[in-house]
């Protein structure tokens, strides 16, 4: 049976728009290890989102000839 993602906390700030700076400012002064766990994420969810299922390794079988 395949496990469902984990639910995630919606977090959100208002800010005026005329306030607000650009998304790629914000992710320069992040770190790059932050960074990529939010890429992962966002892959992983994609994947999920598409396929119906969680991603993982493929079972790989090897016939051999006796």
């Amino acid at each position: 049976m395949a496990s469902l993602p984990k639910q995630r906390q919606m977090v959100f700030h208002k800010v005026s728009m005329r306030l607000s700076k650009s998304d790629a400012a914000y992710w320069r002064t992040q770190p790059y290890t932050m960074r990529l766990a939010a890429l992962e994420s966002i892959r992983q969810e994609f994947i999920y989102w598409k396929y119906g299922t969680q991603p993982g390794f493929q079972r790989v079988y090897t016939v051999v000839k006796r």
